[in-house]
């Protein structure tokens, strides 16, 4: 189906769901892995093993999916990854036992790894450059309600069991709702123009672009024109990753490790266990903490919505780095200095602070660049191998974080001053290796990095010359 028989509106929500069924499903299992650990009498290494599968899923789907994109197309790939997302949703409300729960987790996971992969390079390349920040932070921002989502599904159903299915089968079942929506929308969602040009399909590119372009000041056909210079450069294959894409390939994993490593899937994880083990909360205040955290994440992400086409990327990346540096810089520093009792309403101020800042920033803007930075011919393998990094980085935190809360008597000091050490060294990356690409085209950065490429290779012969 053509884009002129859809508004940019249903074309960019619905690209985005991707976003919200990838915080949906990491979301939901906070609430429902106790009661299917008593439910299936699992031990805590099984259950850890249930939350964690969803990881090693997710690793494999955005390592594997970019290539795929890249030769088979954005749309089609969508789809895939919605019928993926309904199939793991499905097996894991009916899930008869550990194995078939892992099974349907790493299904679900192939899912969301496929759908952080595939989203952000759609994305940019259905947006024109003025408002590619905010629309790029769509995707973030579904993530974060997707979260929110979670947390209000597992509160709805707890202790609610339905037509004879437990509470915790409903809280994972709810998921099929957005999966089936994703599946729909991404059925008569158009193709990204610039794949359809680097396919040859110059025509269906133009109406793709006429649509969008509607009711913007942008110009469709010199955007065409330009997209085909680009398309119609020499070609390197995946060796470009390599070459002319290697600065890209270093930032996008190191933003993604970073986005990781300053700790912010400890607190959507974990937090309730940090206020139960850290500071003796009972587990259902500790419940309605990670609900607030998840209001405050899901608010400062729509801020960032309306912010991110008016300030410079690297401007706001460094707000967020200093912000998160010193929030949870002091945060450690009390944990360590004072009483139990004393340090927990500063540390849950601090807390919401440290993700005011994370989701300003961090949050939106490492999954709008690895869309970004790219050249067109391995956008969607660049973008896999930055999603990838991002799962590893949530695999290492979310594997160690509770070990590190043991290691430091559940003092949340701990943890926290190892993400403080990642917050300082996110400001110096930031500054030093970070490029801009706020108001740029996709295709004047492609040709900037050509550009910076060529010279690096003329310097590199004459100084061999020499």
């Amino acid at each position: 189906m053509r884009a002129r028989h859809l508004s940019t509106f249903f074309i960019f929500f619905f690209g985005a769901l991707g976003g919200l069924l990838f915080g949906f499903d990491t979301g939901i299992i906070s609430g429902a892995s106790p009661l299917i650990e008593s439910n299936f009498n699992l031990g805590t290494a099984q259950t850890g093993f249930i939350v964690s599968s969803v990881l090693i899923g997710s690793s494999v789907g955005a390592l594997s999916i970019g290539s795929l994109s890249d030769r088979y197309g954005r749309k089609r790939l969508l789809v895939f990854a919605s019928i993926l997302f309904l199939i793991g949703s499905g097996l894991s409300m009916f899930a008869q036992g550990f194995v078939s729960m892992v099974i349907a987790r790493i299904i679900l996971g192939f899912a969301v790894g496929s759908a952080s992969a595939l989203t952000p390079a759609y994305l940019a390349e259905l947006a024109d450059a003025p408002h590619r920040g905010s629309l790029g932070t769509m995707f973030q921002l579904m993530i974060t309600l997707g979260i929110l989502l979670a947390y209000v599904s597992n509160l709805g159903f707890l202790h609610h069991n339905l037509l004879g299915l437990r509470d915790w089968r409903w809280m994972l079942g709810s998921a099929l709702i957005p999966a089936l929506m994703l599946f729909i929308g991404s059925i008569i969602l158009p193709e990204s123009p610039r794949y359809l040009v680097e396919k040859g399909d110059i025509d269906e590119a133009r109406d793709v672009l006429h649509e969008l372009r509607a009711k913007t000041n942008e110009d469709p056909d010199k955007e065409l024109a330009d997209i085909q210079t680009v398309a119609n450069q020499p070609k390197g294959g995946l060796k470009e990753l390599f070459t002319v894409a290697r600065p890209a390939v270093i930032v996008a994993i190191l933003l993604m490790l970073l986005q990781q490593l300053v700790g912010i899937n400890s607190v959507i994880y974990f937090l309730p266990q940090v206020f139960i083990k850290g500071f003796g909360f009972p587990e259902s205040n500790a419940i309605w903490i990670s609900v607030g955290i998840g209001v405050v994440n899901f608010l400062c992400t729509i801020l960032a919505y309306n912010i991110m086409d008016r300030f410079n990327r690297k401007t706001i990346l460094l707000f967020g780095s200093i912000v998160m540096a010193l929030s949870i810089g002091i945060l450690s520093i009390l944990n360590f200095t004072l009483k139990v009792q004393d340090a927990a309403v500063p540390t849950m101020i601090l807390i919401g602070i440290y993700i005011f800042g994370f989701a300003v920033s961090w949050g939106p803007i490492c999954w709008l660049m690895i869309g970004e930075i790219f050249p067109l011919n391995v956008r969607g393998v660049g973008t896999s191998i930055g999603s990838a990094a991002n799962w590893i980085g949530n695999f290492i935190v979310s594997q160690f974080f509770l070990e590190l809360l043991h290691m430091f008597n559940n003092n949340v000091g701990g943890p926290f001053a190892v993400f403080t050490f990642f917050a300082i060294v996110s400001i110096f990356f930031v500054i030093f290796m970070v490029p801009e690409t706020r108001g740029k085209t996709l295709e004047q950065i492609e040709m900037d990095m050509r550009k910076n490429a060529a010279l690096k290779a003329a310097a590199k012969s004459a100084a061999q010359a020499k």
